[in-house]
């Protein structure tokens, strides 16, 4: 119910559309058919004759620039925060001070997340903003460094996303541009894989947001269960490997008190470490937002006992994030 209402009022469809003779769009998990005056689960995605809109040629997006190092899920390990895969991958040894970041954030959803840290996006999915990969292009100049796709989530939008990258890679041929995007992994396999390899050699990473490991639990507060999740971080992860310096994939879990506390953490951190133990994870702390404004913030007691239990399970590279948010 409260995933139900929480969708009527932004005029989005409550559950993914299964129309009969409907279009099927294959982006990510929901495989929505859409039919006659529908919209797909991400209320982005129209059936326009024969055809599906957002599909390729456009993007509904937002973008800025981000100084680096900067604020981001793998900005303790990656290239631009650190340095490390340099020279390859990064200007300098350290931090890259005098570059950015090109933030593309995606207007448009896969989950339904009741606690969503971004939830005003939903005021604009259905605006009509589109972009082409032109346009965008010229969004790069000779200070950006690298690119992070998120939103939202690239999951809805995520041919789009790779064409715009195999492009702005060829624009800044022989120049670094790393290409990262942070998910919820619910895209089509296929198409991740895509966007792994030009993650891999680029010099960037695929940011896993892994919400929970119960199903239950993942259900309740996404409206959909991880299974796809699960099983696409695994397809990545097992080649993590591949590229060590710097990772090419990287976790996170946001810590929702009373949701996803310490057995959770612990949950997740050992499906993660049965993979590859020195995958980065990082913990999040949680803001009341949305439609779960009532829980309480994060205390540093929760935090502690929640970066422990990763490390219990065996993963060696573990933090918390977003440390002043807690109290």
């Amino acid at each position: 119910m409260a995933h139900r209402e929480s969708r009527k009022r932004f005029g989005l469809p409550e559950e993914p559309p299964k129309s009969e003779g409907g279009i099927k769009c294959a982006m990510c998990v929901n495989e929505c058919r859409i039919g006659e005056n529908e919209r797909g689960y991400c209320g982005l995605r129209e059936r326009i004759g024969n055809t599906l809109s957002y599909m390729k040629d456009f993007a509904s997006l937002h973008f800025y620039y981000d100084p680096l190092p900067t604020n981001c899920v793998a900005d303790w390990v990656c290239a631009g925060g650190t340095g490390s895969g340099y020279p390859q991958f990064s200007y300098r040894k350290g931090p890259e001070y005098g570059y950015k970041n090109l933030a593309v954030f995606f207007l448009a959803c896969s989950f339904n997340c009741l606690f969503c840290q971004n939830w005003h996006f939903r005021l604009e999915t259905k605006k009509g903003i589109k972009y082409t990969k032109e346009e965008l292009l010229q969004a790069i100049d000779d200070n950006t460094s690298c690119i992070c796709f998120f939103g939202g989530d690239p999951s809805c939008q995520l041919t789009y996303a790779i064409d715009f990258s195999k492009l702005a890679l060829q624009r800044k041929k022989n120049k670094i541009l790393r290409i990262c995007f942070e998910t919820n992994g619910s895209m089509d396999p296929n198409l991740l894989d895509s966007a792994f390899q030009i993650s891999l050699e680029s010099g960037g990473c695929i940011k896993f947001d892994l919400k929970a490991y119960d199903r239950r639990v993942h259900e309740a507060l996404t409206g959909f269960g991880n299974e796809r999740t699960l099983d696409n971080f695994l397809r990545v992860a097992k080649k993590s490997k591949l590229r060590p310096n710097p990772p090419p994939v990287v976790a996170s879990t946001l810590i929702v008190p009373g949701y996803v506390e310490e057995d959770e953490v612990a949950s997740i951190a050992r499906f993660i470490a049965q993979i590859n133990p020195d995958i980065p994870y990082a913990l999040l702390a949680y803001y009341p937002h949305f439609h779960m404004k009532d829980l309480p913030f994060v205390t540093r007691e929760m935090a502690n006992r929640c970066l422990e239990a990763a490390k219990r399970e065996g993963l060696r590279k573990v933090r918390v994030g977003n440390v002043h948010l807690i109290v």
